[in-house]
């Protein structure tokens, strides 16, 4: 059974007359004849009766079209739905977005790529590495924003965006205030306020222990905001990626000795097809300038 056997029957069906449906399928009437032939020899049976000018449905015939009108229509539907989707007027693009990247930068971007593709349909899920690789490569995102300190999955293929360093935090009228940057060293003894989804932990906590830097933590978090606004309220100090602080009078200063710095990067999946959505976002990151 072809579409086009179904398209002609219906038709049919509507006009009762197989001259003027073969007008409106824009087809010779032989050819129209012919194809509900087709569709009555795959069916087993006979879907009209033609007596004289007269034009009637089959028992089987009427069967038929309450079965084949919603094939039709849904078909049209699918057709509509990808000519929308290839020509960007409602193509759905989801991504990840770790959780400790800053939104300032990105959604910069998000914005103004939204506005210059208005027909993309954008949803944005937040995870840590791992479960972002995993997404990735199950095909739940299409792409991600990621900023890992190891090498991502050989399957991932990935776009340097920007490099971020990593920064001190602390309350106003900290003795860090009157500091440019914040050798490691001077950590020593601070209440330090630890963020549990913070991928660079056991780079830190390796770099403490081996320089015999000694910190107390009397709070985790998964929660960024809880984090930064319980340093703005005098709690203790913490670590992040410069562009993460969000909260209006944070202080941070750069963090030296060592300095620890990300790559933040665009991965997507290597040999995977990109969808049209998907194509127009990695041109506009690639457009970008991640600088500013």
């Amino acid at each position: 059974m072809e579409m086009h056997q179904i398209r002609y029957f219906l038709a049919v069906c509507d006009t009762l007359n197989f001259t003027r449906a073969a007008e409106r399928c824009n087809v010779s009437q032989p050819s129209l004849t012919r194809a509900i032939r087709g569709l009555e020899d795959e069916l087993g049976g006979t879907l009209f009766r033609r007596e004289r000018n007269l034009t009637q449905l089959t028992p089987l015939g009427e069967v038929m079209h309450d079965k084949l009108g919603p094939v039709l229509a849904q078909t049209q539907q699918a057709k509509m739905t990808a000519r929308r989707m290839l020509n960007l007027e409602q193509a759905p693009l989801k991504l990840g977005m770790m959780c400790t990247i800053g939104h300032q930068r990105t959604v910069r971007f998000l914005s103004r790529f939204i506005r210059d593709n208005e027909g993309i349909e954008l949803a944005v899920s937040e995870a840590t590495p791992d479960n972002l690789v995993t997404d990735l490569l199950e095909g739940r995102i299409e792409a991600a924003f990621i900023g890992a300190p190891t090498p991502l999955h050989d399957r991932l293929v990935t776009r340097r965006l920007y490099r971020e360093q990593f920064v001190v935090t602390f309350p106003p009228g900290h003795r860090f205030e009157h500091m440019n940057a914040v050798p490691l060293r001077e950590v020593h003894e601070e209440r330090y306020l630890e963020r549990l989804n913070c991928e660079f932990t056991a780079v830190f906590d390796a770099l403490l222990t081996e320089r015999g830097i000694d910190v107390s933590v009397p709070y985790r978090s998964e929660r960024e905001d809880w984090i930064q606004s319980m340093v703005l309220a005098g709690m203790g100090i913490s670590f992040m990626p410069q562009f993460l602080p969000s909260l209006p009078g944070l202080p941070t200063r750069p963090l030296i000795d060592p300095e620890i710095a990300r790559e933040v990067e665009l991965a997507t999946v290597s040999g995977r097809e990109h969808s049209p959505a998907l194509k127009a976002f990695v041109g506009a990151v690639a457009a970008h300038d991640w600088t500013m």
